[in-house]
């Protein structure tokens, strides 16, 4: 009873810490712009959430990011409605759990101080406390791995318990990290080497006496392999309780076989290709939300086939590409390797949204807890803890080979600080282990290894602690990322010093200054938006999409001939966008080039037939050209795949009363009414439309209303004496 009472006061002491900690931090983060205003994946994953909570439970599309964490977030907003507080409060005791859990595993290995020490540590670990407060998913990833070291640790500990228990450990680990598997999906790597340590170790099934009983060698190793089969069985058990139903999920919306989600291919090439720099990198420049990410994939490897292609075509087709960068330049490929190597260990977060040094200027755990809490100091704790539990190594290889594979599964693609959290238990696990016997160490001033042991503890510190990224230049990413996210809420005054810090503090990003010209345009300051776009271009020449809102600036500011080049110069690296044909066929049309404006049109329609814009702008050129017959069949085609644009209706109406189609121009004008009632111009042409038919009370009608609506409009008040003429001649 004492040592259960023990330890129970242990763990909760360590929940107790962890649980403090997280909600000072939550409670002071409350008055920053990053409480309520979600970036990048945080927002993708909140409005995921709120499509669940609404009933769209199974959704459309094969799953392109993990799906477990905006299910839990869907179920949290389903009851407790979408309250941003709660989530993080849930969250603050759902990473108070992993420290317990951590606690225990580390326990059983090393014993009950290692197991106090661990806990604690990851309770005032400064990264650990930064992403259990963001609506992140990385809060269930250090969740599972926590649970599942825990449940290792039982495997490993020869003296765990009964056969039954055990079973249900495999079983329980299998949950487990199937569960992982949906948060991250490259912890699958786990799983293949929870495997290789079920068959690579001898099983002890049922204790001292099952070996008395059968001391013959070829009945133990028949036992062994029987024990073995039964726990790797019930380990795939689990596993295919939480993956199976995903799989047939993915496999029901999108026709194919999918374990967990589509976006191995474009995350292998985003970091490995010509240029890469070990970090994220959007296949677009400037569009690394993931409202881009898959429709940007599937564009680019669509165009470049030339055809339709299924998600798990538009995978393969980046891991081609990135499969032949690695061959073709192999020498290049190492040393981006090399590189991903170090920023895996280099004691700085490197952010991909939003950075730990910008939460911490509202956050006193943060900033107390970083200077201690980072990799730079865990690696080499890490090292001298796996030093001196080295004569435990047999027992102890599952957890080298999950850390040397996961770490391996991060470095193939890229490295973000969330990425590489995964390794944080780990980590502190064997730093807990060495800390508690730094005491004996000391007093025998000897280390196992002697200088050996001490020079590589010294090469690991300097290599965790070499300066590589800068805090000021994450900073202006989050500054950045925090305009935009201002931005598409529609609150363009905010965001305009949210980019301008970012200026200050990184004044060579490209991509702030086009942002921030995007900013000054939705505030209608054109001129300005110009010369920033230009800017980025003078600092990153090759930005497609910084050309493209630049020749729209320029279209905007009436200098059609100057937004026709860049809108080309935008093509040669988008040759497959829509928008940047449509456009340009925009400019052409106002500089009045109308032929070159058709082919740009067609061009937009040969990528897409569906396009209605492009439709109806092709309309109006045609009509402007003199095939008013061309026009109205374009028409008719974009009023059909956008039925609620009032201008489609009205521009086919207009060019039905020219042809004296009266009957199908009062339809159209109809229709454009329904979407418009309030359109001045639809209601006296449909004015002119009804009196051409002979229906003068109702052009009348139609001609008062536009007056009612607009009384200085002299065509209206023209038209309506007219027709008030002719219903007077007519009697």
């Amino acid at each position: 009873m004492s040592r259960f009472n023990d330890a129970s006061r242990q763990s909760l002491t360590i929940f107790l810490v962890a649980l403090g900690v997280r909600l000072v931090h939550v409670w002071q983060l409350r008055a920053s712009p990053f409480f309520a205003i979600l970036m990048g994946d945080s927002r993708g994953y909140d409005e995921w959430a709120q499509r669940i909570a609404a009933g769209d439970w199974l959704g459309h599309d094969v799953f392109y990011q993990a799906p477990l964490y905006p299910y839990v977030l869907g179920v949290i907003y389903t009851i407790a409605g979408h309250h941003l507080l709660v989530v993080r409060v849930i969250q603050a005791g759902i990473g108070s759990a992993s420290c317990v859990l951590l606690g225990l595993a580390a326990a059983r290995l090393f014993g009950k101080r290692a197991g106090l020490v661990a806990g604690l540590i990851l309770a005032l670990y400064a990264p650990a406390i930064f992403f259990d407060g963001l609506i992140q998913k990385s809060v269930l990833d250090e969740f599972f791995v926590c649970l599942g070291l825990w449940l290792l640790s039982q495997t490993i500990d020869a003296e765990s318990g009964k056969a039954g228990d055990k079973k249900a450990l495999w079983l329980c680990l299998g949950l487990a990290m199937g569960g992982l598997a949906l948060t991250r999906e490259n912890a699958l790597v786990f799983i293949l080497v929870i495997l290789g340590w079920i068959f690579f170790r001898e099983l002890e099934t049922d204790g001292p006496r099952l070996a008395a009983r059968d001391a013959r060698p070829g009945a133990r190793s028949s036992r062994n392999q029987s024990a073995k089969a039964r726990a790797a069985a019930l380990f795939v058990a689990g596993l295919a309780i939480v993956l199976v139903p995903v799989a047939l999920r993915n496999s029901y919306v999108g026709g194919g076989f999918y374990i967990t989600t589509s976006q191995f291919g474009p995350n292998l090439y985003i970091g490995n290709h010509p240029g890469a720099d070990g970090s994220y990198e959007s296949l677009r420049p400037g569009r690394g939300a993931p409202e881009y990410e898959r429709q940007d994939a599937t564009d680019l490897a669509e165009h470049a086939l030339h055809r339709r292609l299924t998600p798990g075509e538009v995978s393969s087709y980046w891991t081609d590409r990135a499969i032949g960068f690695m061959t073709s330049h192999p020498a290049e490929w190492l040393r981006l390797m090399g590189r991903k190597v170090l920023l895996i260990g280099n004691g700085t977060e490197m952010l991909d949204t939003e950075s730990q040094e910008s939460h911490a200027e509202w956050s006193w755990p943060l900033r107390l807890g970083a200077p201690f809490g980072n990799f730079g100091i865990l690696i080499p704790l890490a090292l001298f803890g796996l030093v001196m539990t080295w004569p435990m190594r047999s027992r102890l290889w599952v957890l080298y080979a999950m850390t040397a594979g996961y770490a391996a599964s991060v470095v193939i693609f890229y490295v973000f600080a969330r990425y590489r959290y995964p390794l944080t238990p780990f980590l502190i696990v064997f730093a807990a282990a060495g800390l508690v016997t730094l005491p004996s160490v000391i007093r025998a001033r000897a280390v196992p290894g002697g200088w050996w042991t001490i020079t590589a503890i010294a090469v690991a510190a300097v290599f965790a602690n070499w300066p590589v990224l800068s805090a000021d230049s994450m900073k202006a990413i989050t500054e950045s990322n925090l305009g935009v996210a201002l931005q598409a809420d529609q609150r363009v005054t905010e965001a305009i010093p949210h980019y301008q810090r970012a200026i200050a503090l990184r004044p060579g990003y490209a991509p702030v200054y086009s942002n921030l010209a995007s900013a000054l345009r939705a505030g209608g300051h054109t001129d300005e938006a110009i010369a920033t776009y230009q800017r980025a271009l003078t600092l990153q020449p090759d930005f497609p999409d910084a050309e493209y809102n630049l020749a729209n600036a320029l279209l905007e500011a009436g200098k059609p001939d100057l937004a026709v080049e860049h809108f080309q110069t935008a093509l040669r690296s988008l040759p497959g966008s829509v928008d940047v044909q449509t456009n340009l066929g925009i400019a052409l049309a106002n500089g009045g080039r109308l032929d070159p404006a058709i082919d740009a049109f067609k061009a937009a329609l040969a990528i897409d037939p569906g396009a209605a814009k492009a439709h109806r702008n092709l309309a109006d050129v045609l009509a402007s050209a003199g095939h008013p017959d061309e026009a109205i069949d374009h028409l008719r085609q974009a009023v059909r795949l956008d039925p609620g644009d009032e201008a489609a209706h009205y521009d086919l109406g207009s060019l039905y009363l020219e042809r004296q189609r009266l009957d199908e121009a009062v339809a159209e004008f109809r229709a454009a009414l329904q979407l418009k009632p309030n359109a001045v111009e639809v209601r006296n042409n449909l004015g002119i439309a009804l009196g051409s038919q002979g229906k003068l009370d109702e052009a009348i009608d139609q001609f008062q209303q536009a007056l009612r609506l607009e009384p200085s409009n002299t065509e209206a008040r023209t038209n309506l004496t007219m027709a008030l003429q002719a219903k007077k001649a007519g009697r």
